[in-house]
């Protein structure tokens, strides 16, 4: 059976995690309890029942006094009371002296502490979403109106002229001088009656206008509005009466169409329906934190009952009952007001189509990814053991044919093998953000429907697996059978070719959703700083940064297909040559540069110091990596020495942005020796294990300035392996960042964070522009 604690943080809500019953704090208490009431129970004396003839009868009068003492209900009085700023607080005072009072009295403060929080946090937050919801219906009824003076229009003027339009015609008139004089005239009364009726519409909403009588004429004779808006101090925001100001006085050129179209009518009602979901989902949640609070503060009760030997938990559930979070009914009634909305406007009062957008159901794990990941998992094993026995065989790795082959394969399998790595740790870091209840989809902005679980990773790092092993099986089985050596090395570059037709294939094959996102944030990347970044974009950039060596096997890789395809240049000059010193310097700058420019942008957009001294890093990062390119061209003491001076100075200052600012260690007043407040696992030890790999990681550059003598075979694999423990240091640093990116989202975030309901609080016409310009989405 699982224990109710673990049942707690299971379903308890992250950004509300807080906020809820600190069910672990009232055990410890709970438990002290128990342990000072064993530690002052006197020892048993001698067994001296049965020596005496009224043993019997005192016996019964103590269990009948026990038994009298055991059913008061009054060994507590929970005293409510009203503080100065209009809140009520519960305080315990107890009734009867126990044997343990001074431990007593602190379980119930801590209890009578938890409770006042609880429901101070549920009243602010039942607040907020009645007043959403409020806001929302306001907004409902605006656009209703406007579509009813639309279709009123539209009945009042059926020619073909303006089935289409809206409630401003624009469109001059045709004909003589006479006739044109007299269509002006009667279009400048119908623009005025027309601009009145939204007007008493909007008055009629509680929108009040100033200077509305104030009517200015255009060149032609036609009205202009010269008004504002004057909203109640009830409104939230002042933003309002600016959009409808805009909704009345947006100037239109004439002959250019409507303001108020049925296009703006449909994209306001696809915002308000949204947020009419987004709110829905919002009350499901407080009403699921309310009923577990009162599971914890049940359970917690019924053990000090059986802590104590009392029946104290009777007195102190009544006043929980009675407290706001379970006594009001107002998130039930928001709850089925919002149901009877959603299905008389967006569902043409069905409501089981209504439920289906409101209570979506989850989308469960199909177990034909499962069986894909372990069949691809199998095969790329096979196959890879298929590979090593045909090279042994075959001899390809004999010193006469060594060069060639690996010249031709290491460069495209290498890009793969780091890949399908890195996706790996991609995978594992989504299932540990999943198990330790981390929205990274929330941190990233990803839909949550199109978005990659840790399945569809690891299915896509075998998949790429199976074919880049099959490939090599093929390629090492044409080679050994004779066919020309140019024939058989084109087949690693139309698998390299394959799979990059197939990142940008248009067809909903394949996670084009993620493909798509991942196009975009490399553009994003590749243009800085012309872009604003966003987390994921200089999260994708950190990502590369660990993996210079792919990308350098990427750069290889096209030099060669460019060379034989446009015969540009002699392949030979991709591994050799200034051609090739020239693509390790670009590569080996490329990175850390886009980095240096993302910082100065996020710098220039919010002015903190902070992004100058991560610029800092990739600079010093920039500097180190051109020196071991150099060093590895010129081996002599001097660069040798500028190479360990460089290196040093870069590991140093990212092992401290490491641990300081993306990990968020080494917090000289945080509870936990050089760790941090809020810890996402219970065991301390991981953080200091994690905190010495990533040490020895850093510092696996040191190899590189060694010149170990090995044959070429030996020093690619152990360049290979340098390259995939990078990749493996990136995936377990992920894992911390992460974490603490969403603990600084949540800082100021104590209510859940629902994007579509930005759109409540602005006039449904703006979000629409918003929306438009890519501000906010749906």
């Amino acid at each position: 059976m699982v224990k109710f604690s673990k049942e707690l943080e299971a379903q308890l809500i992250p950004e509300w995690k807080e906020a809820f019953v600190n069910y672990r704090q009232l055990k410890k208490h709970i438990k002290r309890i128990k342990l000072s009431r064993v530690s002052e129970q006197p020892q048993a004396p001698e067994e001296t029942f049965g020596r005496s003839v009224f043993d019997s009868l005192l016996f019964i009068t103590n269990k009948l006094r026990n038994s009298d003492n055991n059913n008061r209900q009054d060994i507590i009085q929970v005293r409510r009371k009203t503080t100065e700023e209009c809140e009520e607080v519960y305080e315990t005072e107890l009734a009867q002296l126990f044997s343990e009072e001074d431990e007593v009295q602190v379980f119930f403060a801590k209890l009578d502490e938890e409770l006042n929080k609880v429901n101070k946090f549920y009243k602010k937050q039942e607040s907020e979403f009645v007043e959403r919801g409020e806001m929302l219906n306001k907004q409902l009824n605006i656009l209703s109106d406007l579509k009813q003076v639309l279709s009123d229009r539209r009945r009042k003027n059926p020619s073909p002229k303006h089935s289409n339009t809206g409630i401003f015609p624009h469109s001059p008139g045709q004909g003589s001088n006479y006739s044109e004089s007299i269509g002006e005239s009667n279009d400048a009364n119908s623009e005025i009656s027309q601009m009145d009726e939204v007007i008493s519409t909007l008055e009629r909403n509680g929108l009040s206008f100033v200077n509305s009588a104030m009517r200015v004429k255009s060149k032609k004779g036609k009205p202009q509005m010269a008004m504002r808006i004057d909203i109640p101090a009830t409104t939230p925001t002042s933003v309002t009466s600016m959009l409808w100001e805009d909704l009345v006085n947006s100037p239109m050129k004439p002959g250019y169409g409507e303001f108020i179209n049925k296009r703006k009518i449909q994209c306001a009602e696809k915002v308000i329906r949204s947020a009419f979901v987004e709110l829905y989902k919002g009350l499901g949640l407080l009403k699921t934190y309310s009923s577990l609070n009162m599971v914890a503060f049940s359970k917690i009760l019924k053990k000090f009952d059986k802590v104590s030997c009392q029946k104290a938990s009777a007195n102190y559930l009544k006043e929980v009952k009675k407290s706001r979070f379970i006594s009001s009914d107002k998130v039930v009634r928001l709850m089925d007001e919002v149901e009877s909305i959603f299905t008389k406007h967006f569902a043409n009062n069905d409501r089981k189509k209504a439920m289906k957008f409101l209570r979506p159901q989850q989308q469960k794990g199909s177990h034909m990814v499962t069986f894909l990941i372990g069949l691809c998992t199998g095969c790329s094993v096979s196959l890879l053991c298929v590979y090593v026995i045909l090279a042994h065989l075959c001899g390809i790795f004999s010193p006469g044919t060594e060069p060639a082959y690996m010249d031709a394969v290491y460069p495209v399998s290498s890009v793969f093998a780091l890949l399908s790595l890195h996706l790996f740790m991609y995978g594992c870091n989504l299932y540990m953000w999943k198990s330790t209840r981390v929205n990274h989809n929330f941190i990233f902005e990803f839909s949550p429907s199109t978005a990659l679980k840790h399945r569809d990773a690891f299915l896509m790092c075998t998949t790429l697996m199976t074919t880049v092993f099959g490939a090599m099986v093929i390629h090492l089985l044409l080679r050994a059978g004779g066919f020309s050596p140019g024939q058989v090395d084109a087949i690693p570059g139309i698998l390299f070719l394959f799979f990059v037709g197939l990142l940008i294939c248009p067809f909903d094959i394949f996670y084009r959703p993620t493909r798509f996102c991942f196009i975009r944030v490399i553009r994003n990347i590749a243009c800085s700083p012309f872009y604003k970044v966003l987390l994921v974009d200089f999260f994708m950039a950190d990502q590369l940064t660990s993996q210079v060596p792919l990308l350098r096997h990427l750069g290889t890789t096209g030099c060669q297909i460019f060379a034989r395809v446009f015969k540009s240049h002699h392949p030979e000059a991709c591994h050799s040559g200034r051609l090739y010193v020239e693509i390790t310097y670009l590569i080996s700058f490329l990175p850390y540069w886009w980095r240096v420019l993302q910082c100065a942008r996020r710098w220039f957009d919010d002015c903190d110091v902070d992004h100058l001294a991560n610029m800092g890093k990739y600079v010093s990062a920039m500097v180190a990596a051109a020196a071991r390119v150099t060093y590895s061209r010129q081996d002599n003491h001097l660069w040798f020495g500028i190479v360990l001076i460089t290196s040093v100075v870069a590991t140093v200052y990212q092992l401290y942005w490491d641990f300081v600012k993306d990990w968020g260690f080494f917090n000289p007043n945080s509870k936990n020796p050089r760790l941090r407040d809020d810890l996402i696992l219970k065991n301390k030890s991981i953080y200091y294990m994690s905190t010495a790999l990533n040490v020895v990681l850093r510092v696996a550059w040191v190899e590189t300035i060694m010149h170990l003598k090995m044959g070429p075979v030996q020093t690619r694999l152990l360049d290979f392996f340098l390259a995939s423990l990078e990749v493996i240091r990136r995936g377990h640093w992920n894992f911390y960042r992460c974490f603490l990116k969403f603990l600084e989202e949540l800082k100021g975030l104590l209510h859940l964070t629902i994007a579509n309901l930005r759109c409540s609080s602005l006039s449904v016409f703006w979000c629409c522009s918003l929306i438009k310009t890519g501000v906010l989405s749906l």
